[in-house]
């Protein structure tokens, strides 16, 4: 006797719209405009480029490399809806959202997975801080290394301390891409006397509950922050991480 096997049905691409002159300037302005008001894509060189009625999502690296790291479709339906995605390895492209030009540019701006970049929080962070007009706010370090703001009870993120309280820049703080890519939440560990070394673990949890992950020396050299990665078996402290990089010659992991 044979068993009638159901395979799912094929996922149909949604039908794309096709835009006037009019509409795709508008598009395009507005996107433009939403990354002019994030301080983390204006700090990690993003911009768009329209080509063939798709918006494309592009960081530009200092060796004046381009990166798509995103695709943006105007849909057939609903009315005034957008897709956007992210292309995989395979050269197909993966959904992350649909919606209004609005869900779509925070979807990218307020990245907190890694999708994108991964300092959602700090980006929204920035954006109240200059909506309130302070050049800086006070951060309380307590105990296990944990940070306050003053004026509220709120826990600072990994990033939001090393940015307002240490002052490192977000380019910097962006650099352990991939880890940020493969979801791992960054914590701070150790902090040097001198507040320009700290070690922070990049973690996450497999689903039997083991952690895994690796760590980033941030530190200051010269007046200027810069980030290593550092292997995990390297990594006890501050010094030995400084260790293994000096045998290296500051070549990171």
């Amino acid at each position: 006797m044979r068993f009638r096997k159901d395979w799912p049905e094929k996922q149909l691409r949604p039908k794309v719209r096709k835009l006037s002159e009019e509409e795709r300037v508008k598009i395009f302005s507005i996107l433009e405009n939403k990354i002019e008001i994030s301080p983390v894509l204006k700090a990690l060189n993003y911009r768009i480029r329209s080509s063939r009625g798709r918006y494309y999502y592009e960081k530009i690296h200092s060796d004046s490399d381009v990166e798509i790291v995103g695709r943006v479709t105007p849909l057939a339906t609903p009315k005034d809806f957008l897709l956007l995605e992210v292309e995989l390895d395979n050269g197909k492209w993966k959904t992350i959202t649909e919606g209004k030009i609005g869900k779509i540019s925070s979807a990218v701006s307020g990245d907190k997975k890694g999708t994108f970049h991964g300092l959602g929080v700090l980006d929204k962070s920035i954006s109240l801080t200059k909506h309130e007009g302070l050049k800086s706010v006070e951060i309380t370090r307590k105990e296990n290394m944990t940070f306050f703001y003053n004026d509220s009870t709120k826990e600072c993120s990994a990033q939001e301390v090393l940015y307002h309280h240490f002052g490192v820049p977000i380019i910097v703080i962006a650099e352990p891409r991939d880890w940020y890519f493969y979801h791992r939440t960054p914590r701070i560990r150790e902090i040097d006397e001198n507040r320009e070394k700290i070690l922070v673990d990049f973690t996450t949890f497999n689903r039997y509950g083991d952690d895994f992950g690796g760590a980033c020396l941030y530190m200051k050299k010269d007046g200027k922050w810069f980030a290593f990665t550092i292997k995990p078996s390297q990594s006890d402290s501050i010094e030995s991480s400084i260790s293994w990089l000096e045998k290296r010659k500051w070549k990171d992991w």
